[in-house]
Order: structure tokens, then sequence, then C-alpha cells
């Protein structure tokens, strides 16, 4: 076991074995040496130097400057080699689309890692090629560090794996690394319709005249099209080869295509939870991939090594410096390996973009990792987005999120949602002063929407005690008062009891119906989340006796037939007292592991009746809900549908289903589904991130046509603008962050220098539109040192 009898915590690493010598070993053993000349160092690498696969190899900006500042003399040699561009091309559909002031350098892998060789044996690395390597095991009894830069499929890794933990996943595309003797000058995205399906090629430049050409496709497309019948050979065949040089013939224009050990393979993305193992450490592919869709893996490598160099040089000993490494990098790989997935995903759903405008489906795919945004797009080229806004139809000056967007008889003068958020200080059921004054504040804020907390359809279907609700005539005059508050403000005009109109300009206020089921008689939020009440409790219904935590909350009743129908008839009354209240807009709530939504999951809905089984069983609950709710509700105003698209835990809902259920919603008569994920079993296990359920609101949009919302981590206007001008949301809601700041969309609109319809400061506001001035920075400065 790495430890040997040498301690872990050795103040300075004198001995030091590297495993594999590819560029992020080679950079790390380079590095660690200049950094300590006395060190022995030595790398392993089991093949020649000229025996590495792929062609180019591809560096930020950002990476560049890292390198020169680690080690100029690397720096000055990777300069000499590098081809650069600044050019994004995209063919879609015989259009040719580029977006400029990208900053990309790339060079030959081969180059790379003989340079990288020269300058280990100029700094006096023992390198050995074609030298298998001792396991990490063996090297540490006699080493005080092991740095095992074994690559993806690491043996390191595998043979420590109850440490390291590694979770490797396996996804939906196959690809094939191939080189091309095409002289680009810019990065290149090529779609291909074919009659087997889409297909791409990611190609960019890297030595002149020669270009890296990757090959993609859906596992089903490269089925089809024959690609599986060679799966089996060690590397491309000349069959293959010359079937991908008659797909991209029009690019390649009489081109070849060559191999180096390429083949066909999906990709694997590789994640450890622990980096470290004693003294040894992970660095590279062997700690984490992230796809080649995002840039290079040689690029993380030699951050890496970057890292590891500078923590073994700023720690006192040898084990804090090691957790001071696996600190630094881990959020910065998780970030990337986010982004990576993001855009990995986006290609295996690449079908479902091709009927966007050429523009927009360029937009879509530069923005796909939620890294590239419309703001820093408009910054590197400006044209460009132009173009991309006029297609949306956004008048000029006028950013898209300040657009109207019509639903049914509503129109909405922006993209902006105010989120429903439970406050949790209700009165039996009963919306007070506070409510009028939480949400008129979020109206007067500018957002389009503004969106109720869960109003609960019955005593026995809240969440708290302190949850709001209406089943009953008090309630839905409380609610009357406020809806009157809200549309008072920007002039709204009104058609019948609410505000529905076409052409009104202010606030529209919607309503969430919904039923907590068995996540329901718990505490305030504040005194115990999903905790249950000391004293008071109500019985609680499910569709099958499961509680929320075994051992913890209440064992719910599974519901009887006549119990169902009961419970449907009062979302009914609640949508007709509703609609008496003034709310525009009516959204029932089948998410986060409540009623509807413990219908929806195989994990909560465990019945053998017709409310269960199979997904249409799931569903016939929620569908007869929705029913009964779009005939009570008035036909001119919208009715939407919030979901959970996954439960993110095993044998749950998955995002097809979602899709599944998207269409069921829209045929029984919702307008649009507001997506979002999760809550309904206590062991889920999200990927938070930026904007990390989004991707499900895109797939429905673009898979069936219907509007969505997407919600989810969204917290800055340039995001929205970006997931609206990309085609994967029509209205974003956003909920902390109108905690934060009651006013964000009109804070939003001064911060892009927007006066318009669509975002108006109420009139005794208009003072304070332009931001407080603050101490002068810019003031002279005195002279306070004479000139020598």
């Amino acid at each position: 076991m790495p430890g040997g009898h040498r301690t872990a915590g050795a103040r300075r690493p004198e001995r030091i074995a590297v495993i594999g010598g590819g560029p992020g070993g080679l950079y790390a053993a380079a590095l660690l040496k200049r950094l300590d000349a006395d060190r022995t160092v030595t790398v392993w690498e089991r093949g020649a130097p000229e025996d590495t696969f792929g062609f180019g190899v591809v560096f930020s900006d950002e990476t560049v400057g890292g390198i020169e500042n680690a080690d100029p003399a690397v720096y000055a040699a990777m300069r000499e080699e590098f081809i650069r561009w600044e050019a994004i091309d995209i063919r879609h559909r015989d259009r040719l689309t580029r977006s400029g002031g990208h900053g990309f350098a790339a060079l030959d892998r081969r180059r790379l890692l003989a340079l990288l060789y020269e300058r280990c044996r100029d700094l006096g690395v023992d390198v050995r090629v074609r030298t298998p390597a001792p396991s990490a095991a063996r090297l540490a009894l006699d080493h005080d560090l092991v740095v095992a830069a074994d690559g993806a499929h690491s043996a390191t890794r595998a043979a420590h794996a109850d440490v390291f933990r590694p979770r490797l996943t396996t996804h939906g595309c196959r690809y094939i690394w191939l080189s091309a003797d095409l002289p680009l000058d810019a990065f290149r995205f090529e779609i291909l319709e074919t009659p087997h399906g889409v297909m791409q090629a990611h190609a960019y430049p890297y030595r002149p005249g020669a270009s890296t050409f990757v090959v993609e496709m859906a596992e089903d497309v490269w089925r089809r099209a024959g690609f599986d019948r060679e799966a089996a050979e060690a590397t491309a065949t000349a069959t293959t080869i010359a079937a991908c040089e008659k797909l991209f013939a029009r690019l390649l224009d009489g081109r070849a295509l060559h191999a180096n050990r390429s083949r066909w393979q999906p990709f694997t993305t590789v994640v450890n939870e622990r980096w470290r193992h004693g003294r040894t450490v992970l660095l590279g592919d062997a700690a984490h991939t992230a796809h080649f869709s995002i840039g290079s893996g040689t690029k993380l490598a030699m951050e890496d090594a970057l890292a590891l160099a500078a923590s073994l040089r700023e720690q006192p000993d040898t084990e804090t410096a090691l957790a001071a490494y696996e600190s630094e990098r881990r959020p910065v790989v998780e970030s990337t390996q986010r982004a990576a997935l993001a855009s990995l995903e986006w290609f295996e759903r690449l079908g479902a973009y091709v009927d966007q405008p050429p523009t927009q489906f360029a937009f879509n795919l530069l923005t796909r990792s939620r890294r590239v945004t419309h703001g820093n797009l408009r910054l590197r080229d400006r044209e460009f987005t132009d173009r991309v806004e006029r297609g949306f139809g956004a008048p000029p000056g006028t950013p898209p999120m300040f657009t109207p967007f019509r639903l049914r008889g509503l129109t909405l003068r922006n993209r902006v949602v105010v989120s429903p958020m439970d406050m949790y200080v209700a009165r039996d059921g009963l919306p007070g002063d506070f409510h009028l004054v939480h949400l008129g504040a979020r109206a007067l804020g500018g957002a389009g929407l503004v969106m109720t907390e869960m109003v609960c359809v019955s005593p026995h279907g809240r969440i708290t005690p302190g949850c709001t609700g209406l089943w009953n005539g008090q309630q839905e005059a409380a609610w009357r008062r406020i809806t009157d508050f809200v549309h008072q403000q920007g002039g709204m005009g009104g058609t019948g009891a609410g505000a529905s109109g076409t052409g009104g300009t202010g606030t529209a206020i919607g309503l969430q119906l919904g039923h907590s089921g068995r996540k329901g008689s718990t505490r305030l939020m504040w005194d115990g989340i999903d905790q249950p009440l000391p004293d008071g409790n109500w019985p609680l219904v499910a569709p099958s006796p499961l509680p929320y935590r075994e051992g913890v909350n209440q064992v719910p009743h599974a519901l009887r037939a006549d119990e169902l129908a009961e419970i449907r008839d009062q979302f009914a009354a609640a949508a007709e007292r509703g609609a008496r209240a003034g709310f525009d807009l009516l959204e029932l709530h089948c998410a986060h592991g409540y009623l509807l939504s413990s219908f929806l999951s195989p994990l909560t809905n465990h019945r053998t009746d017709r409310y269960g089984g199979d997904l249409a069983g799931r569903l016939r609950f929620p569908l007869e809900v929705l029913d009964a709710v779009r005939e009570s509700w008035p036909s001119d105003r919208p009715l939407t549908v919030r979901i959970s698209a996954t439960d993110w835990a095993p044998g749950g809902a998955t995002g097809d289903d979602a899709v599944a259920v998207a269409r069921a919603l829209a045929e029984h008569g919702a307008d649009a589904v507001d997506v979002s994920t999760g809550q309904v079993v206590a062991d889920e296990r999200p990927a938070f991130g930026r904007s990390y359920q989004t991707p499900y609101a895109d797939r429905i949009r673009n898979e069936t046509g219907l509007p969505v919302i997407a919600v989810g981590a969204i917290s800055s206007w340039d995001d929205v603008n970006s997931l609206l001008l990309a085609g994967r949301a029509d209205l974003c809601a956003l909920a902390r962050p109108h905690l934060y700041d009651p006013h964000w969309t009109l804070h939003a609109a001064a911060d892009q220098s927007y006066e318009g319809p669509g975002a108006p400061w109420p009139t005794p506001y208009l003072a304070g539109r332009r931001p407080a001035p603050t101490g002068r920075t810019d003031a002279p400065k005195p002279r306070l040192a004479l000139d020598s």
C-alpha cells in the first residue's frame, strides 16, 4: 500500500516517481525538478515518445499564460509551434456562420511531447521510455511522492479503487479522432443531416496545412450508418476512413483523412471522490476527464501539474501539499466537468436543434456549455449577436429578456418570472399583509409575471401550518386584495375579473395550486425543514404508503378512488376561486414530491391499480386533475404545469419520462411547462451548478415544441438573455435573486441601459432609476513625490 517506511508528511519530497509520460506527467516532472534541482525525479512511460494517440491539442490564453509564468523555457518552445485563430465557423444546412473574437492556440501533440521530453532531459529528469512502471504501491516504498498520470484507464486508480472511489460514466455518442490535410483558419463545426441521422465534425488547425478532425454521432446513428461492424477493430480501418471522407467530402474537398491509433469509442467521464492515497496522487485523466467539445484534456492535465508543483513548494510538508492541490483543483475541475457534460449532452441531442434557423443554431451551439454567454459573445462579436437578436425578434436596443411573450390571452411584458417561493407566514391558509407587501414589491420590481407560493387546496394539503390556501371564500377575498394591487401597477389592462390582456404593460400575477401529499404536516422551514410537527399533526395521503423519510416522517395513507375524486374536485374548486380572485395565470404543481408529483415518480408510486404501473398509469391522476382544473379555469387565461424532470435518483423519473409527461400535459390543455427537478426523494443526488436544471427545459422545448419556463440557479440577466436567444426557454423563473433584490428586473434593465415598455419604472420611483453616486475614484491625484 502507498505509505511505505517513509512518512507521508516528509517536509520536502526528495524522490519523486511519475507514472505516465503524457503531457501532464512530463510537465509535472519538469516543474518539480525545476523548482528543486536536488530532487530525483523519474518518469516511467511504457510506450515510445512517438506512440501518442491523437493529433492537435488546444490551449486557452489563460492556460498559456500560466505556462509562461511557471516555466518560460517551455512556453517559449511551445510558442514557436502554436497555430492561433480567433474565429469559430458553424456550417448548418448549407449556411456557414462565423463568430469572431475567440482566442485559441493549438499545436501538434507529438511536438508538444517532444518539447517536454527535451525539457525534462535538460533539467536532469530520468525519463524511462518503453518501460512499464512498477505499481504505485511498490514505488511508494522508496519514493516520497508518486504522481499517477497514467491516463483515463489508470491502473493506479483501478488498483486502489476502494480509496479513490472512481465513478465512470459512459455516454451516448461514438466518436473517432482523425486528422485531415486541411488548412483551416478557424475552429469548424460541420453538421450533417444524413439518411442515418445527424452527424458532426469538430475540426481545428494544429500545424500548417493540417487539422484535427473528430467525427461524432449518436450511438443509434453510428449503428445505422454501419460503423458498428468495425467496433471490434483495435484501430480504424480503411473502410471507416473512406466512409468519413465520403460523408464530409464537401468540407474536405478531396483531401485525405488520417488515423493515429484511432478507433470508434464512446466518451467516458471519470470522477474520483479522492485524488490522493498516502503519498500517491492522481493527475490529469487519471483523476478526471472532460469531453473534448469544450477543450483539451491536455490543458487540464498541465494545469494540474502546475498546481501540484506550486502546492509542494508553498506547503510545509507533502501531506498538506497534496491536500492543498486537491482543494485548489477540485472546484476548477468540477466546474469544467459540469460545462463539459452540458456540452456533451447538447451534442447527444443535436437532432432536436437542427430545425432552428442557422443563426440561432450557431448561437445555441456556441453557448451550449453555459460558459459562453450572450454578454461575452457580444463583446467578442457585436455584429453576430445583433443578427441573433434580430432573428429572435428583439427590437433594436431591446435586450431579449425585455421582449413580450404571449400565452393564450395573456401577454407578458417581459420574460422574467418571480418563481414560486413558500413564505410560511399564513394563518389558517389566509394570506395577509406580508403576502401583499412581498408579492407587491416584486410586482413593482419589474418582472413580467409574479407567482404565488404553492397555494394549498385543502387544510390537509398544506406543507406546514404557515402555508396559504384557497379552500374558502375568506382566502379568495384576501387573494383578491393582492391581485388588485398588482394589477394597479404599471397600467395593466384588464379583461374580465383578472388582468389578462393582449396589450397591457404591467405585471401579471400567477397562482400555483398544489397539495403536499406525503410531504405535509411539517414544521416551518426555519424550525426544521421536512421535520414533522411536534404536535397537532394531520393525516397524510399519497399514492402509496411510503414516508418521505423512513422513521422520521409520517406514513401516508394510500388514496382510495373516492378520495382521489374528492382531491380532484378540491383542485377544481380552488381554480374557480382563483379565477374570481383575479389571477392571470394558473400553475398546477406536479413537482418536488408533493401529491401530484408523487404519482408521477416510480419511486413514490407503487400502486398496482389503474393509477400506477407504467408511465401512462402514473400520469392518470395528474391528468384527471389537470382536466378538471382546465375546465374550471377561464379559457382565455393560460394554465402551466410545474414538473420535476428528473428525480436525481436511480430508478426514478428521467429526462425521457419528462418529455413524455410534457407531451401528455400539452394534449390535456397545458400552455407551458415549468421545468424544475428533484426534491421527490430524500436520498437524491442532484448535480448542482449554475443553470443546472435548464438542460431539461431545453430538451422539452426542442423535442415537443411546447413553451417552457426554465428555473434553477439562473442568477444573472446575462443567463436569461442567453437561454432565450439559444431557444432553450421562453420564460426564466428566478427565486433567490428576487429575495436578494425585489427590483432585480428593473436593475437588470438599468445595467443594460434599457428604458422601454419591457421594464417601466413605477412613476414614484423614477428618480431612483439611476444608481446613486458614490465617492469619486477618478478625482485628480495630488503630486506626492518629486521626480528625480
